[in-house]
């Protein structure tokens, strides 16, 4: 079958913008160790939001005015900085946008991807351009109190602090324990590998987090456990996690008469084939910790609207918000067949210069994750790779097919995205 849009009218990304990724291990994160502590602070939930509205609407060459609906993902404002009503908060990112239809998302972690899919449907629905934004601040609390307020995107009276204190690497070492006891092939290394690639790729992003951290096998086999529970410690060291980060991304998205309205070529901009979004039972336990149901139900339903196989993917962009995560995408998405996705990582598959590249920008374990962010951030990344955006981190070949998948909680939330490049057609896999 060849591959199409489901979409009933098409719906274009036509740029956007990223700010860097802030947090610990950034030079630029302000904190007591930093020289300018005391004297200037990290950038506020505010002024990311509107540095991303700004930048996409500039890069874009689009006049807030004409903005039709906009949409922000964030998962906890009210929790880490007090502030909630981000709908509100997005019409005051330019004053343009006042009295235009904005409204927040949430969705844990998948905040951003649903954003983006609110996004689309508002195309589909009749509008012609559309803003979609995500942001989150989290380095304004401790570690413990912020663990807490992630806790609530789990059941939280049933599953907060109860293997841990630190709830989800304590649901996610559940499965890298269930998966190495399954898989007896898979150790630890395979897990480290994940991280390599992942810090590899962001020492070549100048808006990563970690981009300043050089990552070595030594360094990741030695980094500790960031868990007390003595069953589960082992399966989750500080190197497994994604970042607790701030930032924020924005795009624009049109339809075709958008694009009239723009003055704006097809060529110019990256086709949404397709978002697929699922739900999964809040108050229920996976039943398999070695497989992600949900996001594999959005995969598939997804390659069925629109004829596409998942060895026609060109670039991936998988939520790798712990390194067992990144080897279980890999799976759900079909790249590979069960207790095989290691193999992707030790032949170098995923790999900037592989076959199929994954989280070319670092991911969620090192180009950062501000967790409302990080769904729009993922589609960005895919339209600059087709776009030659890159720099340093610029695949050898423009991808003309990419696929986004951005998760919820414990694999609770899926949002799994098909895109083409407009204008690299020659080039792809299919």
């Amino acid at each position: 079958m060849d591959l199409h849009s489901s979409l009933r009218r098409p719906t274009y990304i036509l740029g956007g913008h990223c700010t860097s990724f802030l947090g610990k291990g950034n030079p630029d994160f302000i904190d007591k160790g930093h020289p300018d502590f005391g004297k200037r602070e990290n950038p506020s939930i505010e002024q990311l939001l509107s540095t991303a509205v700004f930048g996409a609407l500039a890069s874009c060459n689009v006049e807030a005015q004409l903005v039709d609906r906009a949409w922000v993902g964030n998962f906890a404002g009210q929790l880490y900085t007090g502030q909630g009503h981000l709908g509100s908060a997005l019409a005051g990112a330019h004053p343009d946008l006042a009295h235009k239809p904005c409204m927040r998302v949430e969705g844990a972690c998948a905040s951003g991807g649903l954003a983006f899919s609110a996004g689309v449907d508002s195309i589909q629905a009749g509008a012609d351009i559309v803003l979609v934004a995500g942001v989150e601040v989290q380095t304004t609390v401790s570690a413990e109190q912020g663990g807490d307020y992630l806790a609530s995107a789990s059941h939280y009276s049933r599953q907060a602090g109860q293997l841990d204190k630190h709830t989800f690497p304590a649901l996610f070492a559940q499965r890298t324990k269930a998966y190495l006891e399954k898989y007896r092939h898979v150790t630890s290394d395979d897990l480290d590998a994940v991280a390599l690639k992942a810090y590899a790729n962001a020492a070549r992003n100048p808006l990563a987090q970690m981009r300043a951290l050089r990552m070595t096998a030594e360094r990741a086999a030695k980094s500790p456990s960031v868990l007390k529970n003595e069953q589960l410690k082992t399966f989750m060291k500080l190197v497994d996690c994604s970042q607790v980060s701030d930032g924020a991304a924005a795009l624009i998205l049109a339809s075709d008469e958008g694009l009239k309205k723009l003055t704006r070529s097809k060529t110019d901009t990256v086709e949404v084939l397709h978002v697929a979004y699922a739900a999964n039972n809040l108050y229920a336990d996976p039943i398999d910790r070695t497989r992600l149901d949900n996001v594999a139900f959005a995969a598939r339903k997804a390659y069925n609207a629109t004829g596409l196989a998942p060895d026609k993917v060109d670039v991936a962009e998988v939520h790798d918000c712990f390194t067992i995560a990144e080897i279980l995408m890999y799976e759900a998405l079909g790249f590979a067949t069960a207790g095989q996705g290691v193999s992707l990582v030790r032949s170098g598959t995923t790999q900037l210069n592989g076959a199929l590249p994954v989280n070319t920008g670092g991911g969620l374990l090192a180009f950062g994750h501000p967790t409302g962010a990080t769904g729009v951030k993922q589609i960005l990344e895919i339209w600059r790779q087709m776009k030659g955006d890159c720099g340093e981190y610029q695949m050898g070949r423009k991808p003309q097919v990419g696929l986004a998948a951005n998760m919820g909680g414990d694999d609770r939330t899926a949002v799994v995205t098909v895109l083409r490049d407009t204008a690299n057609r020659h080039t792809s896999k299919l």
